[in-house]
């Protein structure tokens, strides 16, 4: 099993969220998040004064899945929230160990 730890601009969570309806992945959890990576915020401009913000609003979406869906759904991820620019985000995967539904006590992959 994997767990996908993506951050992604927050426009692009329907995209997200449909690509992987699309592979038949039945269950995600987002967060609302802030952060930066090489863009290091960015410059703007508010009744004529400049500003930096340093934080950027982006949205965290964790998935557990079967190790042989990963390269399918890392690229259905990629496809669904990349521009080609700049602060498109990141994927993170990590092995998982195990997994329980609390409701039925199914672990593995059942339980996911």
């Amino acid at each position: 099993m994997k767990y996908l730890i993506c951050i992604i601009q927050p426009g692009k969570l329907d995209a997200v969220r449909e690509a992987l309806d699309g592979l038949g992945i039945t269950g995600m959890t987002v967060s609302e998040v802030q952060g930066y990576g090489r863009q290091h915020g960015k410059t703007e401009i508010y009744r004529g004064a400049e500003y930096e913000v340093h934080f950027l609003p982006k949205v965290k979406v964790e998935i557990a899945i079967d190790a042989a869906q990963e390269a399918a759904v890392i690229e259905a991820i990629k496809a669904a929230a990349g521009t080609g620019r700049i602060g498109d985000g990141k994927i993170f995967s990590l092995d998982l160990e195990a997994a329980m539904r609390i409701r039925t006590g199914e672990d593995g992959v059942a339980a996911l």
